[in-house]
Parts: C-alpha cells; sequence; structure tokens
C-alpha cells in the first residue's frame, strides 16, 4: 500500500513543487502514469476529478462520480484505486492541507463538523459549473497565499479559505441531498424495512438494540453519512428514528399482560428492567407500570 503520510511525499509522488511544508494546491495531471493502487493519506485531502481516471473504492461500495466531482479523504483513511495493478494517468486539483496548518483556530476546532471527510461511501459531490466557479476562487486563494512569501497574515488567510471552501462545499452538500432525493428516500425505505425486520425478529433479544453504525454497514453507508441522511430526510437524527420505532414497539408489548414488565425489557433487547424503565419514562414522561395502569 502506498503511505502518502507527507504533503512533500504526496506533492512528488504527482510530481508538483512543495512550496509550504502543510499544504499544497496541485495538479494531478502533471504526474506520469502509474499503477493503480491502495493508498493511505496522513492530512485533509480534497480532489476535484476532471475526467473519469479509476474507481476509488471504500468498502465495498465504489464512488459514484464523473467530470466536476468531489472527493473528500480525512487523515489515515485507506482508498483503493482499482483495478489495482493498471497504468493510469491521473487528472484533476487537489487541495491537500495537514492538521497542523490548522491547529488553534477556530476550523481546528470545528473540522469534524466537515463530516463529509469521514463518508466512507460512493457518495462524491457533485457540482455544477456555477459551484465549480467558486471552488476554483477558493483554490485559487489559497494556492496565491501559498506562493506569497510568508507573513504574519499568510497561515490565517489560508485557513481562512479553506474554511470558506468547506462551508460552500456544505451548502453543495446540502443542495444534493435535495436534488438526489429520490436516491436518498429509496435508502430510508431500504432502512425502515431492515429496522422494522429487526425489531419484530428474535434479533432484538438475541443480539440486543442495534446501532446507528449497524445499519449504516448494512446500506454500505458510512455512519457520518447514514446520519446527515436520516437527518435531511426526516428531520430526526438516526437515533432518535430507532428510538422512536422502539418506543412504539415497546407501548405495544406493555399492553400484553400475560408477560412481566421484565420479560418485555429483556424482549426488547435491553440488558437491565431498569434501563427499559429510564428509557421509556425519558420518552414518555411516565414509567412503563404507570403506562399499563393507566
Amino acid at each position: 500500500m502506498l503511505v502518502l503520510d507527507t504533503i512533500k511525499k504526496y506533492n512528488e509522488t504527482f510530481n508538483n513543487q512543495t512550496l509550504h511544508p502543510l499544504i499544497s494546491v496541485l495538479d494531478l495531471g502533471r504526474s506520469k502514469p502509474f499503477a493503480r493502487s491502495k493508498f493511505t493519506v496522513g492530512f485533509y485531502a480534497i480532489i476535484i476529478k476532471d475526467s473519469k481516471c479509476g474507481d476509488l473504492r471504500y468498502g465495498n461500495q465504489y464512488y459514484d462520480y464523473d467530470k466536476g466531482t468531489i472527493v473528500f479523504f480525512g487523515p489515515g483513511q485507506v482508498i483503493t484505486n482499482e483495478p489495482e495493478g493498471e497504468l493510469h494517468q491521473p487528472y484533476g486539483i487537489a487541495l491537500i492541507f495537514h492538521p497542523d496548518i490548522i491547529k488553534g483556530t477556530s476550523l481546528g476546532k470545528h473540522i469534524h463538523e466537515y463530516s463529509f471527510f469521514s463518508y466512507q461511501s460512493h457518495e462524491a459531490l457533485h457540482v455544477s459549473d456555477r459551484e465549480r466557479e467558486l471552488v476554483n476562487i477558493c483554490l485559487a486563494n489559497i494556492e496565491a497565499e501559498i506562493r506569497q512569501n510568508i507573513d504574519k497574515h499568510s497561515r490565517m488567510l489560508i485557513v481562512a479559505n479553506i474554511e470558506l471552501l468547506l462551508k460552500y462545499c456544505s451548502r453543495f452538500y446540502d443542495r444534493q441531498f435535495i436534488t438526489r432525493e429520490h436516491v436518498n428516500h429509496g435508502i430510508i425505505e431500504q432502512f425502515e424495512q431492515l429496522l422494522n425486520e429487526y425489531l419484530l425478529s428474535d434479533k432484538l433479544k438475541i443480539k440486543g438494540i442495534p446501532s446507528v453504525a449497524y445499519f449504516a454497514d448494512e446500506l454500505h453507508l458510512s455512519a457520518n453519512y447514514f446520519g446527515d441522511l436520516v437527518k435531511k430526510e426526516t428531520g430526526k437524527t438516526a437515533l432518535e428514528y430507532m428510538q422512536l420505532k422502539l418506543l412504539d414497539l415497546a407501548k405495544e408489548k406493555i399492553f400484553d399482560t400475560s408477560k412481566s414488565l421484565s420479560e418485555i425489557s429483556y424482549d426488547l433487547g435491553f440488558k437491565y428492567p431498569q434501563h427499559f424503565t429510564r428509557f421509556f419514562k425519558q420518552k414518555t414522561g411516565v414509567t412503563p407500570h404507570e403506562y399499563r395502569m393507566n
């Protein structure tokens, strides 16, 4: 696996000059053809594909991209470029920046909010021509600062432009969630079906209450992307959505007086009856016993 852990090493791989040790805007087309392989990066990377040039894969799913598509990588992620071993000529623009350049800044404190760096799915960002122009402006401003003689304003201006770019990308992703509503709706339907099947089967009693990550994995999505999608489609977090379904099931089971509340709590996947009582009261304002009696 190719380990690209420094800005300098990434620049050298793609035959670009290193003007700053912590950040670079580079032209991928300057590189010579090289064999596709697995690779990992030690920094943040935003890559704009100017042509379809290989299939990037996370887990079992491929990135869905074409010309004008943007993909995001965070430090430590492993990416597969397929078919492995085949020679190819990359094309596109990349912005790469080391975590150290944003440490102690507003962006450093909030970088985790840009969840698309952790999307481990086939969902890349598809931008329009107008959106691409805004991205290009941000990249041009960053590159201009990198090429300037470093002064006391350099880092502040570089980071400010990175943050502006990420804010635009957040807006574009929000737009994409809307314009690809038919695709997203299908995922929500699959999630609801999987959730209902899990709750109504023996899995709940045997395996316990499922996590958000469990359903994300079943749908071949990252937990972050899945959570963002559910929130935008339903107005609720994935956890809230799951808990509401579990609560509805709990209310139905409580009316079955042939079972004790302790038995019902185990059937619902709770390890201890008191955990079920606490969950139910938090959601309804009354205990399971009070609900049954009333």
